[in-house]
């Protein structure tokens, strides 16, 4: 196998998003609609094909993988998978994407079994709000998932927010502060029109530049070049240095130019953008040659030849994807 993989643009390809799950124990607003159906058990990878996946895609040349759902923590054997994942020879690091709301009993685990950093959606300090916006979490357990998250050992946590205006753009400043007495990292997300949601995305969109200004109006911002191998874009707090602020922003500045990265639905759709429908049915492609992975292998780099350049996204227009953001990969 070779070790390198390249698209057909010569972007070098060493990031996988691996979903085991479209289920959520959330029904975040700006994720899925709140009435879901979710995928029959038999159109679900399997946990052994999803490491047969991981093993190829790191042969390939993948460097990172990052676990999503859906809620990943929901799916039975998450940990087992974590270890036999974390232990493939030539992956640089196991990471994943977490609501928190099962991190209270699985972080230590999860820590233990490989994972090396941990992200964790936090939308709102206000429990009212954080109930508005996930539809039904409840954010005392997920701050119980974030403090047992910091005690698990991780290399690095980091929070995750999409602003949204009307719904938590004035909590900007408070999270900012949260994370900088937690000592963790925070990213500020635009939110991302993919699925009918019930609502005009650009009622609530909110871009990184006005999120960032806002963040200045406190603290003073440095400039940083740091890469943590994903779209995010970072600065330094002068008066905080453990706390990096990264902004991700794929409707104002989208970051397509240098992606490195792939998507992998729990039904086995490879997504080669997020903005775009194009996909490889490596299902069927696992199904059809059990035993023999040269053809997977071959559909792999052949499809990678057709990643698109960029996306597309307009917050203002129709919504132009129509999976959710749960079908997507995190």
């Amino acid at each position: 196998m070779s070790a390198v993989m390249q698209d057909g643009f010569g972007r070098q390809i060493d990031y996988l998003r691996m979903s085991v799950t479209d289920r959520c124990d959330f029904r975040c607003v700006y994720c899925m609609a709140e009435n879901m159906t979710f995928l029959p058990r038999q159109q679900v990878l399997t946990l052994e094909e999803l490491q047969r996946l991981a093993t190829l895609f790191v042969g390939l040349g993948v460097r990172k993988i990052r676990l999503t759902g859906g809620e990943p923590l929901i799916r039975p054997g998450i940990v087992g998978l974590c270890r036999n994942i974390a232990a493939l020879p030539g992956l640089r690091e196991l990471v994943m994407t977490s609501n928190g709301s099962q991190l209270g009993r699985l972080a230590r685990p999860l820590a233990e079994a490989g994972v090396k950093r941990m992200n964790i959606s936090l939308d709102s300090l206000d429990g009212e709000k954080f109930r508005a916006i996930t539809r039904n979490g409840d954010l005392d357990q997920v701050l119980n998932g974030i403090e047992a998250a910091r005690g698990a050992g991780f290399e690095r946590i980091k929070l995750n927010c999409v602003v949204m205006k009307g719904r938590n753009f004035d909590e900007v400043l408070g999270l900012v502060q949260y994370a900088i007495e937690q000592h963790i990292d925070i990213s500020f997300i635009e939110e991302m029109p993919l699925g009918d949601v019930g609502r005009s995305r650009g009622e609530t969109f909110c871009s990184s530049d006005e999120v960032r200004a806002l963040i200045a109006s406190r603290h003073r911002l440095l400039d940083s070049t740091e890469n943590s191998g994903g779209p995010a874009r970072y600065v330094r707090l002068e008066r905080h240095p453990d706390t990096r602020i990264g902004f991700i922003s794929p409707n104002s500045h989208n970051f397509c130019g240098s992606c490195n990265r792939v998507r992998m639905t729990v039904e086995g759709r490879l997504l080669l953008c997020l903005g775009q429908d194009d996909a490889l049915d490596l299902r069927g492609l696992l199904r059809r040659y059990p035993l023999d992975d040269q053809p997977v292998i071959n559909a792999v780099r052949q499809a990678l030849l057709g990643k698109p350049l960029r996306h597309d996204f307009n917050p203002e227009g129709e919504v132009q994807i129509l999976r959710f953001m749960s079908m997507s990969g995190g």
